[in-house]
């Protein structure tokens, strides 16, 4: 029954959120193309994060990519390993 209300209270919110921004793109002359949103979702995965209600996180996917990746034998690829690594 709480778990109900909470979820209603959630979704209600959420709705009172995309109503504003959808006014505010209005507002200021900008439109979405309705074909390509999508509402409704729990979370989104964007340039290589998980984006959810319960924050931001990386990607699972790019975790599993730096731990397979293989051993680097050269200065290049020590650097592109290092790029990686440092990013996520």
């Amino acid at each position: 029954m709480i778990q109900e209300l909470n979820k209603l209270t959630e979704e209600k919110e959420h709705e009172e959120h995309l109503k504003a921004i959808l006014e505010l793109l209005k507002k200021e002359e900008l439109y979405a193309k309705f074909s390509k949103c999508e509402f409704w979702i729990p979370k989104v995965q964007f340039l290589g994060h998980v984006i959810g209600n319960q924050g931001i996180h990386v990607d699972p996917a790019k975790i599993e990519s730096v731990k397979d990746w293989a051993s680097p034998k050269s200065p290049t690829e020590i650097r592109q390993f290092l790029g990686l690594a440092g990013y996520y």
